[in-house]
C-alpha cells in the first residue's frame, strides 16, 4: 500500500503484493527432507515425505484451504529419488508453486510433476551412485580401519564423511535448485518456454519409466521347441517378435488395475501367486 499526500488530499493506490518463499522457509524444507525415507511405501514410495517437506511452504502460498488441498495432492503423487539429491527437485518445484501461487491463469499446475518425473530419475542415478556407491564405502573403509584397533573414532569418522557431505548437498542443492527454477520461470509464460520444457518433462519421465519396465521386471517363459542345434526357447521367440513384451505387457495389467482402483497390496499378493503357480507347473523359470 502506497500513500502520496497532497494539499488538503490523500491518495491512497494499493499493488498486489506477491507472495514469496523466504529463507527461513526454505530452512523448514531442509529439516523436514530429512524424513524422506521415513515413510517410504511400496506404492509411491518417497511421496508422502515429500509432501511433508513441502507443507509449510504450500501453507504460506495457498491461504485458501481448497487450493492448498489441491496442492498438498499433487505432490502426493509418486516420487523416489537419492535422498541427498532430492531437495533439488523440491526447490525447483517450490519455484514452481510459487509462480503457480502469484499468476495462477498462466500457469499449468501440471507442469510441476511432470518436471519431477523427470528429475528424479536421473538424479537419483548420479546420487546413488556418489554417495551409495562411492562415498559410502570410502567412509567405511575410513571407519573399519579405526574401529579394527579399538579406536572409537570409527564410527565417528565413517557418520562424519557420509553425512557432512550428503547435508551440505543437501542444503546447497535446495538453494540453488529454488534459485534455478525461479529464474527459468521468470517471462516463461510469455516465450511459451514453460509449455516446451513441461512437455519435454513429460516425455522423458515416459522414457524413464519405460526403461525402468525394461530393465527391473523379467519375466521368462519356460520350454523351447525344436531338436538339437535347431532348438529354440519360447522366450527367445516372444522376445524375436517384440524385445521384452512380455514385461511389458505385465506392467500395462498392473497400471490398468491400479486405474480400476485394486489395492497394491492385492496386486503384489496375486503376482506372487501367480508366479508361484506358473513356476510350480514349469510354465515360468527364474
Amino acid at each position: 500500500m502506497e500513500r502520496a499526500t497532497y494539499p488538503g488530499v490523500t491518495i491512497m493506490s494499493s499493488e498486489v503484493i506477491k507472495k514469496k518463499v523466504s529463507k527461513k522457509d526454505l530452512r523448514g524444507m531442509f529439516w523436514r527432507s530429512l524424513t524422506i525415507e521415513a515413510s517410504w511405501n511400496f506404492e509411491r514410495q518417497q511421496n508422502m515425505a515429500y509432501s511433508y517437506s513441502m507443507n509449510k511452504v504450500l501453507d504460506k502460498l495457498y491461504p485458501e484451504k481448497e487450493k492448498r488441498r489441491e496442492a498438498l495432492t499433487r505432490h502426493m503423487a509418486f516420487f523416489n529419488c537419492s535422498p541427498p539429491l532430492s531437495t533439488i527437485v523440491m526447490g525447483i518445484t517450490t519455484a514452481m508453486e510459487e509462480e503457480n501461487a502469484n499468476n495462477p491463469d498462466n500457469f499449468d499446475p501440471e507442469s510441476v510433476n511432470n518436471v519431477k518425473a523427470a528429475l528424479m530419475g536421473p538424479l537419483s542415478g548420479i546420487g546413488d551412485s556418489f554417495f551409495w556407491g562411492t562415498l559410502r564405502i570410502l567412509a567405511t573403509g575410513l571407519g573399519t580401519s579405526f574401529a579394527m584397533k579399538g579406536n572409537i573414532l570409527g564410527p565417528i569418522l565413517f557418520l562424519l564423511v557420509y553425512n557432512i557431505p550428503a547435508l551440505l548437498v543437501r542444503w546447497f542443492g535446495l538453494i540453488k535448485g529454488y534459485d534455478l527454477g525461479a529464474s527459468m520461470l521468470q517471462g516463461a509464460e510469455a516465450s511459451g518456454f514453460l509449455e516446451k520444457f513441461s512437455y519435454g518433462a513429460s516425455i522423458i519421465g515416459l522414457m524413464v519409466i519405460g526403461g525402468m519396465s525394461a530393465s527391473m521386471v523379467s519375466i521368462t517363459v519356460a520350454g523351447s521347441f525344436g531338436q538339437g542345434n535347431e532348438a529354440q526357447t519360447w522366450n527367445s521367440m516372444i522376445n524375436g517378435i517384440l524385445p521384452n513384451m512380455l514385461p511389458l505387457a505385465c506392467v500395462m495389467i498392473i497400471y490398468w488395475l491400479l486405474k480400476k482402483k485394486v489395492s497394491t497390496i492385492t496386486i503384489l499378493i496375486g503376482i506372487f501367486v501367480i508366479g508361484i503357480v506358473m513356476a510350480y507347473f514349469g510354465i515360468l523359470k527364474a
